[in-house]
This record gives structure tokens, sequence and C-alpha cells, in this order.
């Protein structure tokens, strides 16, 4: 493992916060058994041993990645405290660190006024986004690509709420004319816009969902839990990519989760919404909670922006108890790496794409290999079929070398993928019903650029065998 700087940043920062209360009379410490404390902590050491590499650049999965060491000390300080960012009295500092870095996640879609706040992650998120959804319009239909998360069907019967899959195209993305099909039927109240998709990261097309919503009259929620980042670099991402980006200031509802590429430690999700008067859904009162504040107004003649009050966030969200070490991480991480074009943090998110499409250029100029006849990645996920026969072979392919790279220490994900989308639309042995099993890299950390040659010798290698 690298070098950790995160003792040495944490003990120095540990001493300002401890002279921040120097005020206080000093307190007996409980007396702990520290021999038998670091016993455990060896033996928690040795369990944890038992895991996948998920901070090496080697690993190449599932959508992990460390998170920024600031934003370990941070949260690890944060935790001295313990502060509860449901209300004001558990998070004084906690909260108003959460609204701001919430705010400049808002303002990275384009919104300067907004409601929204972290959550325990995307799944959360997406609950509460349909949530306001179901209230917004009642008894309509959600619906949303057959590529999107699992989750929108979960949350939508655990709501109550109605929800239709909708056909993805050969690109991964939500196909419009399924879309519409669906939306003459006068039902949907709602489509769910995925930025990035979990299987291969495709980019729904935002724009023209927009251009229908303004024929059809639905709310649009983009669920950009993954990709959701990218909008700092969309002038770098293709054309379809860059005019869904551009356009998200005028969805409804935005999730987007800072515990994957916002380099934060589990579980960070954050949910926005555009008019800041859906808080009038949440209100609701607390006779221990909320006393030390009648500032909030989200009523329907004045919605008010967080960023004006000092406000209660358990007021405007479905969960109470949130940890507000999980504010306090995100809140140093953005002013270490602002969100802006340009800057650092949106030149690591260009390192990733550069990292994805170059594997997608050397798959696709070996014979081996099968990637998306759709072409490039929309983002930084890579997926591809071993070439072979029948759709049975392929996949029994995949799985052995699966395992075989992970002798060689690099470790790629497996997904199912319809076989329609490899190889030419019109090709018989491509049967639109049937799946294949895929190889899939989620080339997440920036570093993936520089360890490309390595990873490629170890995939290279392993077909060999």
């Amino acid at each position: 493992m690298p070098t950790d700087p995160v003792p040495g940043l944490l003990a120095h920062a540990t001493e300002a916060l401890e002279a921040e209360f120097l005020s206080l009379p000093p307190v007996e410490a409980t007396p702990q058994d520290v021999e038998a404390m670091s016993r455990v902590l060896a033996e928690t050491a040795h369990r944890l041993g038992d895991n996948y590499p998920y901070f090496h650049p080697l690993y190449a999965g599932q959508m992990l990645r460390p998170p920024h060491p600031l934003a370990r000390a941070a949260y690890a300080l944060a935790m001295t405290i313990n502060p509860n960012n449901h209300a004001r009295d558990g998070g004084r500092a906690s909260s108003e660190m959460e609204i701001e870095a919430v705010a400049q996640i808002a303002q990275m879609f384009g919104w300067t006024e907004h409601l929204g706040h972290l959550t325990s992650g995307g799944t959360m998120a997406n609950l509460e986004a349909l949530w306001v959804a179901g209230q917004m319009a009642p008894g309509r239909v959600i619906v949303g690509s057959g590529q999107a998360h699992y989750t929108h069907s979960r949350i939508s019967g655990v709501l109550k709420l109605a929800y239709r899959p909708i056909a993805a195209d050969r690109h991964g993305r939500l196909d419009l004319a399924a879309l519409e099909d669906e939306l003459r039927k006068g039902d949907v109240g709602t489509v769910v816009v995925t930025l990035g998709t979990t299987g291969i990261g495709a980019v729904d097309p935002l724009d023209e969902v927009l251009a229908l919503r303004a024929r059809y009259g639905f709310r649009v929620h983009v669920d950009a839990a993954y990709g959701g980042y990218f909008r700092l670099i969309a002038d770098a991402l293709d054309e379809p990519a860059r005019r869904a980006y551009r356009a998200t200031e005028q969805a409804d509802s935005i999730v987007v989760d800072p515990h994957k590429h916002g380099l934060q430690p589990y579980g960070c999700g954050c949910v926005l919404f555009r008019d800041p008067g859906v808080g009038r859904l949440y209100k609701h009162d607390s006779p221990y909670t909320y006393f030390t504040s009648k500032e909030l107004d989200l009523g329907p003649t004045e919605p008010k922006s967080l960023a004006g009050g000092p406000v209660h966030l358990g007021e405007i969200s479905l969960e109470c108890s949130r940890p507000g070490a999980a504010a306090v991480a995100l809140w140093a991480t953005q002013r270490l790496l602002p969100l802006e074009p340009g800057g650092s943090f949106a030149q690591g998110l260009l390192r990733c794409r550069a990292a994805a499409l170059e594997l997608d250029r050397r798959l696709r100029a070996d014979g081996r290999f099968e990637p998306l006849a759709a072409g490039a990645p929309d983002l930084d996920i890579v997926v591809w079929k071993i070439a072979a026969a029948t759709a049975e072979e392929s996949s029994a392919r995949a799985q052995e070398i699966f395992v075989t790279v992970a002798t060689a220490d690099l470790h790629l994900a497996l997904v199912q993928l319809p076989q329609s989308w490899f190889g030419p639309a019109d090709a018989a042995v491509y049967d639109a019903e049937k799946y294949v099993t895929c190889l899939r890299s989620v080339l997440m950390k920036p570093e993936h650029v520089e360890w490309l040659d390595r990873i490629w010798d170890r995939l290279s290698s392993s077909c060999a065998q």
C-alpha cells in the first residue's frame, strides 16, 4: 500500500480541534485497555485483508476507489465530535458545511436556486426524488430505461408507485421511440434519465427527453449517481453525452454520489431539486429538535433556498440521523479540489476517460475481443465480450478469464448484456433475446492511465492460457 499521509495530517488537526475547546473544564478520561484494543485492531486488520485491493490501479472491476486522504482525515477528525446533521443542535458547524458543499454540487449542474442535502447513498437519494415525484404527480407512472439502476423499480414498489421499464438502444441508452410510445398513453408522470448507467456507463439523451417533456408534460429525474461529476468535463465527451450534460440545469431533480467520483468514503449520496418549493412536502414538526430555528419558509408562495438561512436539514430530508462527518469530509475535499472545469478535480476525470478510451482502442484492434458495436464508451466504463462461435462459449470464456486474471492480481468485473449489442445489427447470429456474459472494467482511478500497459499485459496473457 502507498505511504499514508492521514495519521500525520490527523494528529495536527486533532490538536487544533482540541484547542477550540480549551475553555471547558477537563474531564477525566475513561480508563481503556489499550493492549486489548491493539489486539482487536490487529485482528481486524487481518480480517480486512480478505478483500480485493480496491485502492490499487490493478483493481479495475466495480465502482470502487479509495477516498481522498483529506476526506479520510476530515471524516476521522469530525468523528472526535460525532455530529448528527439531522438538526442544528446535533451538528451546528457540520450542517453549515453540508449546505455549502451541496450548493457547490448544485452549481456544478448549473443551479443557483435549489433544495438539497446529503444522504446515506444513491439509493436513498433516488428514493427521496421518486417520493417527491409521486407527491407532485399522484397516480401517474414512473418510467426509466431497462439499463437504469434496478433500485428505481424496487423503490417504486416500496413507495407504491407504478413503474414501467423502457427499452434501451444498442448504445445502452434510453430508446426515444420506445419512450414516446409510453408517453402517448398519457399516464406518465416522471421519466428517469440516467447519466452513467451501472452496466456500461451509458448517458441517456437528456436533451431529447426534455424536448419530449415540452410536448407531453412530465417530471424529469436525472440519476447521475455514477456519472454526475462528468458535467465538469462535458466538452471533452462525445457529442451525444455533451448535449445531455449541458441540459442538466433543466431537470427537476438530480442525484449524484460523492462516494463514487467525488472521492468520499461510503456512504455519501446527494439529492437535489431545482424547485426549492418542494420542501413543503417534507416539512414537519418535532418537539425536541427544531426549536432553535423558525426561519424555514418553503411554502408554495415564497420558496426559499437553503443557502439563505440556518434551517434544520432534517426538515427537508426523509432520513433522520445522518453523519455530520460525511458533510465535513465532502466540504474539506471541495475546498482542496473545487468543482470547476479545468481544475485539478476535473483533470482527474479526464485521465479516467483517457484510460477508458485507450483500453477500448486496444480491444477493438485485437481479434480476440468484441467491444460494443455502438462505439467508444460514453464515460470511463469499458465492456467487451470474448470472440467465440456462440454466446454460451463466449460467456464461459469470459468467466474463465475473470478468474485467471485475478491470479495475476488484475481484478475485473462481469456483466450480462444483450448479445444484439455486439456485431452487425442485422446479423442472424445475434438473438435480440439472448444475453452474453462480458468482461467489464471501471477505470475510475486517474492512475489507471499510467497503469494501462500492465493491465493490458495481464489481460492479454490470461487470454492466451
